[in-house]
This record gives structure tokens, sequence and C-alpha cells, in this order.
């Protein structure tokens, strides 16, 4: 048995903030962001937490796929950005949906979380035969910037993307595979400090961009070669490669030096900035929605977050 997606839908709030909005405030303009991100707007939480948004886009997804909350055994949240320690963002989002037959359980691997997700998803369904798993990507990181820190205010966004799996015997859909790699040593190059109980002072997301922009090209890139290798695929048999949409830039040096297809990924930095692990989900909706991808085709997805963690997953439609 094998995981297919039933659903897809995504949140995004509806307070927008653009480049030239930014300008007014720090010593930067629309140009000088769109050159070096790709970005041109993010939008931006006021009193909604990451349980309220990845709720909203986990009711929109049941209704899509006609099904009611109980009929969801498991809930599996990506986020870095939780409300508070415990109880898991998870519980809470189970809760608000009355999902009362699901379990539910948070996974933290900052930006890489939704290939984390998927690959917790696809272990359920093998090991606990369970037949339907909401896996949700909700994430509040403007509530971790530093908004008068020009280098990494600009960057982020927030959002939520929610989808819903089903078991199915049809094997030549769903996960075909994941492979998911770590490295701690990049800890240095990114980190929020924002539960620090030893400081009395709020603290913020920092980020050595440099670094951090070489590692994601350089990681992801082999990730995914690695992974098509693994299953005896090259790119050919690839329709589309959603990366995660952290920097434009990231992703156009990496086809570049890795001579990825251009014209086969999908881009929606601009619209979003950087929403972390829901960045993906938000990405395959979009291209969904205008066209793009269709039922059927073959994604090839990667990312990579503070820590280093990173991965890859081919998902069949």
């Amino acid at each position: 048995m094998k995981l297919a997606l039933n659903s897809i839908a995504t949140y995004l709030p509806e307070k927008v903030l653009t480049n030239d909005d930014l300008s007014k405030t720090l010593d930067t303009s629309h140009e000088w962001i769109y050159t070096r991100t790709g970005i041109e707007r993010r939008h931006i939480v006021e009193n909604e937490t990451a349980a309220d948004i990845g709720y909203k886009a986990a009711i929109k997804t049941l209704e899509q796929a006609g099904k009611n909350p109980e009929d969801v055994d498991a809930i599996i949240v990506s986020t870095t950005t939780h409300d508070q320690h415990f109880p898991s963002c998870a519980a809470k989002i189970q809760n608000l949906l009355g999902a009362h037959n699901a379990f539910a359980l948070d996974v933290n691997a900052a930006c890489a979380g939704f290939i984390y997700g998927l690959s917790v998803a696809d272990g359920l369904i093998k090991t606990l035969n369970k037949n339907n798993v909401l896996l949700i990507c909700t994430e509040v990181l403007t509530k971790h910037v530093d908004w008068s820190d020009r280098a990494t205010c600009v960057l982020f966004g927030d959002g939520a993307g929610a989808l819903l799996f089903e078991k199915q015997s049809d094997i030549s859909k769903g996960i075909i595979g994941t492979n998911l790699k770590a490295d701690a040593t990049g800890e240095k190059y990114g980190y929020i400090l924002s539960c620090d109980p030893s400081k009395e002072e709020k603290t913020y997301m920092t980020m050595n961009g440099r670094a951090v922009f070489k590692h994601a090209i350089d990681n992801m890139a082999t990730s995914m070669l690695d992974l098509l290798n693994e299953h005896n695929m090259t790119l050919d048999d690839v329709d589309w490669i959603v990366p995660h949409q952290a920097n434009r830039r990231i992703i156009e040096s990496m086809c570049k030096m890795y001579e990825l297809p251009e014209e086969k990924v999908v881009i929606t930095t601009g619209n979003h900035a950087n929403t972390s692990s829901a960045s993906i989900p938000l990405a395959i909706r979009t291209a969904m929605d205008d066209g793009r991808i269709k039922p059927g085709q073959t994604l090839l997805l990667s990312a990579l977050g503070a820590g280093f963690v990173w991965g890859s997953a081919i998902l069949k439609l």
C-alpha cells in the first residue's frame, strides 16, 4: 500500500507587506530586495497563530476531498514556530478540527519540514495501516524576525499548506521515495533563539546568508540527483521540480550549476517569500491552480533547512 495525494490547500494571511512598504522603514528598495532574492511581497499574520493558520489550510483541504475531520487517522504538523512548547501544534489543530479519531504529532525540521513530514506520513501508512493522513505545514516566521535587520527581515513570510494523503493500492502513484540528511555543524549559520530561558530580552532569527546560499545549492541538488539515481530515474522522468522557495537566486544558481532544466522548475517565491516548510505546498498549489501541475505527473521535491537538515522526495500524482 502507498499514500496517494487526495487534496492540497493553502492559506495566506490577509495582510500583505510589499518591498515598497519595507523601504519606508528600512534602508532598502524594491529593486535591492528583488534583485537579490526575487521576492516582491510577503504575507504577515496579525492576530493569528501557527495553529490558527494551519487549521484554516486543513479545513480547506478536507472540504476539497469531501472528508470529515472524523475521517482523519493521523495529523502531522511541520512547524518551527510553535505557539508554545506544549501541547503540540498538531494537538491544537486536532482539537480545532474536531478530528477526535486522529493522533497528532509535530515535526521540526525547519525549512525541510515538508520533506521530513512526507517521510513520516509514508511510514505511518506502511507500519500502522492508517487510511487518511493529514500533513500540515504552518509557519509564522515574521514573529521571529528583527524588522530593523535588512539582511533577514526581507526574506520571510507567513503561510500554511495542508495535504490529505490516503491509502491506495495503485503502486504507480504516491510517494515513490524520499531521502533525509542532516549535518548539525550548520547550526552556526542560522537559528532562532526566541525561547532561550537564560535571556530576558526577545531574541531573533539570525543567518549567515552567504553560507546558507552555498549549502542550499549543493545539498538540495545532490539530494535530488541521488534520489533519482536510487530509483533508476533521470530528470527526463520528472515533470516538475519543486524546490524550497527560499530565494529565487538560490534556485536559479542551482539549476545553472547542476544543469537542471529551468523550464521544469516551479518558482513562486516572489508572491510569498520564504515560508519555511510551507513553501513547497504553496508552490504546488499555485502551479496546480495555474494549470502547470496536473494529475498523473511526477514531482521532484527538495528542501534545506537550518541546522542543516535537508532531503528530497519523488511524488507521483
